[in-house]
């Protein structure tokens, strides 16, 4: 990577970059998204811009369905995590970094922290690193599980499932897009808990994945399906008791008339709805009174103060081997475009990375 020195001790490199094109409609295209490079300086400003801030080393960058929302124009502003990308500066995800300056008293340099406001470029300055989280790196856990097992798909995958599933053992649960980043962990905890576990996927491969390696009961792959309803009851004879959701539209649909009485339906992510102009309509919400369903939506960033309590649960299960963690790994910044885009196709096998630099 080029470098210069500009005096005072301050490296100036270059920095590759992600930027957004224009606003997306439809299904978004790898042209949506353009690599350009601009130059930093290697040191926190020591002006009132860079008071508190962290200049980070970008190592992975989190590939993330919510992505795809935030390249529409004009999203309401209560939610700035989901607002809106501007043009003018790189898209921002998920991601692990390692401290290369920091003027706050939190953080110092050699530090790897996650968090939800890491730019898509090589080196990112946060100004406000209240949402970074310093992680305490063993040797044994893949750094890039912080995208992942370790970092918001696992916080969500835990609390959405144990908080508004309410599992309990003998449970019947189905997981839609079973495969991914969020999916291959719920099937898992509630199978940790003696749940019967179905899940869904988009391709062959993906369905004996669930099966075989992350030991779900049964499992089906949506595409092949031509009535779902005929699906959902094959696998549930009696009924789900909890549904993970994160798909939306028709499997939504087919999913309440097969819910039994006092049900649970978590919704998690509605991928299915994302690219579409118009979105599909549900027409079986009549069954969230006759069943007395329970549905309630989730937003990981009102459990962060939480997360300690997260890894307790999780760190022990990944070192005693009790869950296993599927990860697509995209090398090259560059490549970023294309494994992001890649998401809404299924292109993907398990939680889809990019990894930027060497740890």
């Amino acid at each position: 990577m080029d470098s210069t020195d500009h005096g005072g001790g301050e490296e100036v490199i270059s920095n590759k970059q992600v930027f957004l094109a224009d606003y997306v409609s439809g299904f978004p295209e790898e042209s949506n998204l353009y690599l350009t490079t601009s130059s930093i300086k290697l040191k926190v400003p020591e002006d009132q811009s860079g008071k508190d801030a962290v200049l980070l080393k970008n190592l992975y960058l989190s590939c993330d369905p919510f992505m795809r929302g935030r390249m529409q124009r004009d999203l309401p502003p209560d939610r700035p995590e989901l607002s809106s990308y501007s043009l003018g500066s790189p898209i921002v995800g998920f991601g692990v970094g390692r401290v290369v300056d920091s003027r706050h008293s939190d953080f110092k340099k050699g530090d790897l922290v996650w968090g939800s406001t890491i730019g898509w470029e090589e080196y990112s300055l946060i100004p406000n690193p209240e949402d970074l989280f310093k992680i305490n790196h063993t040797d044994d856990i893949p750094l890039s599980y912080y995208t992942g097992i370790l970092g918001m798909p696992g916080m969500t995958a835990y609390f959405c499932f144990f908080d508004i599933g309410s599992p309990k053992e003998g449970d019947r649960v189905y997981v839609s897009a079973a495969s991914g980043a969020i999916g291959q962990l719920v099937g898992q905890f509630a199978k940790l808990i003696g749940c019967y576990v179905v899940g869904s996927a988009g391709s062959k491969e993906k369905v004996e994945l669930l099966k075989t390696k992350f030991g779900y009961d049964d499992a089906f792959n949506y595409k092949e399906e031509h009535d779902l309803d005929a699906a959902l009851k094959r696998c549930f004879p009696e009924g789900i008791d909890i549904y993970f959701d994160n798909v939306g539209g028709k499997m939504l649909d087919a999913v309440l008339v097969n819910m039994r009485l006092h049900g649970r339906i978590a919704v998690c992510g509605m991928i299915s709805q994302y690219n579409l102009e118009q979105p599909e309509s549900v027409q079986n919400l009549s069954a969230v009174f006759y069943k007395q369903i329970r549905m309630e939506g989730f937003a990981v960033y009102e459990h962060y103060h939480r997360y300690s309590k997260f890894l307790d649960f999780v760190l022990p299960c990944i070192k005693e081997g009790k869950i296993v963690y599927v990860e697509d790994i995209t090398e090259g910044l560059e490549r970023g475009p294309a494994a992001l885009v890649g998401l809404f196709s299924g292109r993907n096998v398990g939680k889809q990375v990019v990894k930027v630099a060497q740890e």
